[in-house]
């Protein structure tokens, strides 16, 4: 009975095998475009299979125990706890511990349909795909399409119902690179590298996460670009937020170094926000470095106690530290004024074709700190407004100090104003503005006391100036300040 059996088992894989071979082939030649000829083997030795002749001359086959089916002559094969086959339709179904393999990709699944004349494959329930660049899907269903020569130059793996892509790319001498996680509602790989995601995309790395309604990844050229409501977290020991309408993300060994957002653009760091409608940042080992800032609708860079607005503005960070900005374009400097000294709801201000401001990141000890002025120049029909403290304690009447011209350069010493120097080469103008709350054309000088603290205002003498500094005469009443400093212009 026993070799009964078997023989039976061989003569059924024979007739099956010639009825799949039929299926693929016509007239003793293989199909146009086919690259598969499908062959059965029996797993166990308790594989059945059941054989239907249709009217077309193709057989119908039923098979239950453990099957494989493979592709003659190829590195294919299709494993599975039972199978049906429909010779009409050059269609199969394999059900139970399906495990499908080729050159270029696995797929386990509780279900899969293989569609012959197509090379597309249909994995269904709990779907574990392992590509050979080391990259893996997991999700509930999955399409996967094979290579097909003057069709699709690669093989492309379709995920839907939120799958969870872990995505590996080699680096020049085969080592893999730390891995790229993708979830979204629907994601496209192309080959090994070329990713599509699209609805609530949540990608992840070991230097950054970032979302999106849609994400492109290219682990090759080390590109993605994500759209619509697109954010970027900076994950180094000093992180930064990015976000835009769209966002454009260059690395370099698995390592972020530049990021472009455009449309509503904003970063926070813990030193500067910048806002603007395009903003280009340069990163260095997680750190955010340097940050670009133009566009139709200007740039405004915030930082604690400051403001800048100009057409342009280039940021220069150190260790995450505001180190420099350039404001160029209409530029305007605001401030809070001492506060400690100070009440006073107007801020002072620097204006200028182009401002530069500097600061001392030396004198910062932590990274909470935010680095203090350390000088700030206005370049090009220059002026400044600042409210100077008296000697006698708080007030909500500073002392007033307005000047203009062709260059202002403010110097501060541990955040305080130390030197206003004012220039206007040739026959510009410079004009300088001191309004003492005191109603006093001069610091008190009674024994004992000691002069009040103001900045003092350098014109170079080989300069024509006119009217350096003004200051009401003795006894005479005190101009109170203005609601608004921009009235203080020439």
């Amino acid at each position: 009975m026993m070799a009964t059996s078997r023989r039976n088992r061989a003569v059924h894989s024979l007739i099956l095998a010639g009825a799949l071979l039929l299926a693929s082939t016509a007239d003793g030649q293989p199909a146009s475009g086919r690259t598969c000829e499908l062959e059965f083997l029996p797993l166990r030795d308790s594989t059945s299979s059941v054989l239907e002749r249709q009217m077309s001359g193709k057989y119908n086959a039923f098979q239950g125990g453990g099957v494989r089916y493979s592709c003659k002559g190829q590195d294919v094969t299709m494993d599975a706890d039972s199978a049906a086959y429909y010779g009409d339709l050059s269609i199969l179904y394999l059900v139970g511990q399906v495990h499908y393999r080729d050159e270029d990709a696995t797929l386990d699944a509780d279900r899969l349909t293989y569609y012959q004349n197509e090379e597309w494959v249909i994995a269904e329930g709990n779907v574990l795909a392992n590509m050979k660049s080391g990259s893996t899907m997991r999700g509930p269903s999955a399409e996967y399409f094979r290579a097909l020569p003057g069709v699709r130059p690669t093989e492309r793996l379709i995920a839907t119902g939120r799958p969870t892509f872990s995505l590996r790319q080699p680096d020049s001498a085969g080592v893999a690179r730390p891995a790229t996680g993708v979830i979204a509602d629907r994601v496209t790989a192309e080959g090994d590298s070329l990713v599509y995601a699209g609805g609530a995309v949540e990608i992840t790395r070991p230097d950054l996460t970032a979302n999106a309604d849609s994400a492109m990844l290219d682990e090759g050229r080390e590109y993605g670009q994500l759209l619509r409501n697109a954010r970027v977290l900076g994950r180094g020991e000093q992180g930064f937020t990015l976000t835009g309408l769209t966002i454009d993300l260059y690395s370099s060994a698995k390592q972020l170094e530049r990021v472009v957002s455009l449309g509503d653009a904003q970063v926070q760091s813990d030193d500067i926000t910048v806002t603007s409608d395009t903003l280009d940042l340069r990163v260095t080992g997680g750190k955010l470095t340097r940050a670009f800032a133009w566009g139709p609708g200007r740039a405004h860079a915030t930082a604690p106690g400051r403001d800048m607005r100009a057409d342009s503005l280039d940021v220069r960070l150190v260790d995450s530290k505001l180190r420099e900005l350039y404001a160029v374009g209409e530029a305007r400097l605001e401030s809070v004024p001492d506060t400690t000294n100070i009440r006073s709801n107007e801020r002072d201000w620097l204006v200028g074709d182009t401002v530069i401001a500097s600061f001392d990141t030396v004198a910062v000890d932590d990274s909470t700190t935010s680095p203090p002025l350390r000088e700030v120049r206005a370049l090009g029909a220059a002026r400044s407004f600042q409210q100077i403290p008296p000697d006698s304690g708080i007030t909500e009447k500073p002392s007033l100090h307005y000047v203009s011209g062709k260059t202002i350069t403010i110097a501060f010493d541990s955040g305080q104003v130390r030197q206003v120097m004012v220039t206007s080469p040739d026959s510009g103008q410079t004009v300088g503005l001191y309004l003492d709350a005191t109603g006093q054309t001069a610091p008190p000088d009674e024994p004992g006391e000691q002069p009040r603290q103001t900045p003092s205002v350098t014109v170079p003498p080989s300069l024509p100036a006119t009217t350096p500094v003004r200051t009401p005469p003795p006894g005479a009443p005190v101009r109170q300040p203005p609601s608004r400093p921009e009235q203080f212009h020439e």
